[in-house]
């Protein structure tokens, strides 16, 4: 492993690995490549560090650290012994290994874990723990076996600030990408009329405010070999936030929910950009001020009540959109084509379906409504 230029991979929601590919390009990572499961770009570590403190879209950031061709467990544990672990893990840091084996002669994950466990803990010294901090993962697919390093910790969907959910809460990885399949940039207002806890509403505001998603939190990073505190913490201060004259705005009509929002808008330093208000669907009226994205996650009827009470659900929401917002554009995210006819409105044909907790997602789009 080179030590100031390596490969790095940046986990996406399957189906979306492009919006993160472009949100990559566009943040000037190097030479971002959409690849199944996610990006693949190359740096050192300031750009794993950035990656983790301003990628919206990204699950994860990984490390590279190793790969090789291997077909049984000795070769497996001599090569797992050559690594250079001191470049990347501390030996007073306790590791967890991860490891998945597919269509390959090594067929128990069990004992691939077992073989780089006792390699790091003999060649480096440091202690195995199930509750380390920092994963050491391994995946042998068709007999070739990559090491990565997890170098951000709790998924990169954990902000830090949304400390109280709903029921089925949408990640705000998958909502920042979504926003920006909606062609969102943060020049224009955002309402979401079932906006749960938040999400859409906090993820519009932080973008148009200039607020990277990593500013409060903490990552695995800071527990590695080649961690500079000092450098980290200048990283951290260059990020600067801008101002907005735009608002956006949040309903439900579950009390609980508004309560939520607010709450979560206030730890994420957006209050005084964000608008919460409980509202039902058939009395929603468009915001002052000029057009811009609704952006709307409704129940399915898969984890959320019955699908049949929901046609009227959809069918009110589109009347609302339809009759009250000239001018405004619509995302609709659904599980149910037949949910998103429903609303009556005209939506453009959806991209692939994307996974969100085990059930297939699309994202229904509008042209400007007349």
């Amino acid at each position: 492993m080179n030590k100031d230029h390596f490969p790095i991979f940046l986990v996406a929601t399957p189906g979306l690995e492009k919006a993160l590919c472009d949100e990559a390009r566009e943040l000037g990572f190097s030479d971002p490549k959409p690849v199944i499961g996610g990006v693949e770009i190359s740096g050192g570590w300031r750009e794993v560090w950035r990656a983790n403190l301003e990628l919206r879209g990204a699950g994860r950031v990984l490390v590279r650290i190793d790969s090789f061709r291997v077909t049984h467990l000795a070769q497996l544990d001599k090569r797992a012994r050559a690594v250079a672990w001191g470049e990347v893990l501390r030996k007073d840091v306790p590791v967890r290994v991860e490891a998945s084996c597919r269509k390959s002669k090594i067929y128990h994950s069990g004992a691939a874990a077992q073989r780089i466990e006792t390699a790091i803990a003999e060649e480096l010294g440091a202690p195995i723990s199930e509750a380390a901090q920092v994963r050491v993962l391994v995946r042998i697919e068709n007999d070739m076996c990559t090491i990565s390093v997890d170098t951000s910790g709790e998924g990169l969907h954990r902000r830090g600030h949304k400390l109280e959910v709903n029921k089925a809460p949408m990640r705000e990885t998958l909502a920042a990408l979504f926003l920006r399949e909606c062609g969102y940039e943060g020049s224009e207002p955002v309402l979401d009329p079932m906006c749960g806890s938040g999400t859409f509403v906090i993820e519009a505001a932080e973008m148009a405010l200039g607020l990277k998603p990593g500013r409060v939190r903490s990552f695995a990073f800071e527990h590695l070999a080649r961690f500079d505190a000092n450098a980290w913490a200048a990283m951290k201060a260059q990020t600067t936030s801008s101002t907005s004259s735009l608002l956006f705005y949040g309903s439900d009509r579950d009390a609980g929910a508004i309560r939520m929002s607010l709450a979560n808008a206030e730890r994420a330093g957006v209050s005084s950009v964000t608008r919460f208000a409980q509202t039902a669907i058939d009395a929603l009226q468009r915001p002052e001020g000029p057009a811009g994205l609704v952006i709307v996650n409704p129940p399915y009827g898969l984890r959320i009540g019955d699908r049949k009470k929901l046609f009227p659900l959809y069918g009110a929401l589109g009347t609302a959109l339809r009759t009250r917002f000239s001018g405004w554009r619509v995302g609709l995210v659904t599980a149910d084509p037949a949910l998103a006819r429903a609303t009556g409105l005209s939506f453009e044909k959806p991209g692939g379906s994307v996974d969100n907790n085990g059930v297939r997602i699309a994202l229904y789009k509008t042209g400007i409504l007349q």
